[in-house]
């Protein structure tokens, strides 16, 4: 009975995952944009588009560390 319940939560986690890695892309590219629209960049937005970078990476990271596969 427990580990029925093991795969059931592993895809409702890994389906978290997967949306949170999608919209964490979304946010990067849309920081990217504004950097490349932008004339003067600021450290604080150089540093905010690297932030966005990092979170995104490490949620592809732990997606290879589950073997995620995205269709």
């Amino acid at each position: 009975m427990l580990f029925r319940k093991k795969g059931k939560l592993k895809k409702e986690y890994d389906e978290r995952l997967i949306h949170l890695m999608q919209q964490t892309r979304e946010d990067w590219q849309q920081q990217k944009n504004l950097s490349d629209l932008s004339f003067e960049k600021s450290p604080q937005m150089i540093a905010e588009e690297k932030m966005a970078e990092a979170r995104y990476f490490y949620l592809f990271k732990e997606a290879r560390h589950r073997k995620i596969v995205i269709k």
